[in-house]
């Protein structure tokens, strides 16, 4: 299962993780916080690296350049996060190629 994000999924992420272990879904997720809460596993964006890149735009405008001439960037870091735990509670067994790639396993 893939839960997107939103405001609504963000606000009951504890009862949808619940009932996706209850109901032994695997399931992907936008952020880490999410695997940490129990999710399986999440793979997007690194938010730390957008914010810092953030400041770097903020330092441009604040030094004189006009928003509109900046360049519109995307994400270039992603980040994959891995629960174990869950996934042995959902009698899954992730690849050792998978972990090596992880950025954070949780036990």
């Amino acid at each position: 299962m893939l839960v997107l994000t939103s405001v609504v999924t963000y606000s009951h992420r504890q009862q949808i993780v619940d009932l996706a272990v209850k109901n032994r879904l695997p399931t992907i997720f936008y952020a880490a916080e999410w695997v940490e809460a129990g999710g399986l596993l999440t793979y997007g964006p690194s938010f730390t690296d957008m914010f810092r890149r953030a400041a770097t735009y903020v330092d441009k405008i604040l030094k004189g350049a006009k928003p509109a001439d900046l360049p519109v960037e995307q994400p270039t870091k992603f980040e994959l996060a891995i629960n174990m735990k869950t996934a042995k509670a959902l009698g899954l067994t992730i690849p050792q190629s998978v972990l090596i790639r992880a950025d954070q396993v949780i036990e």
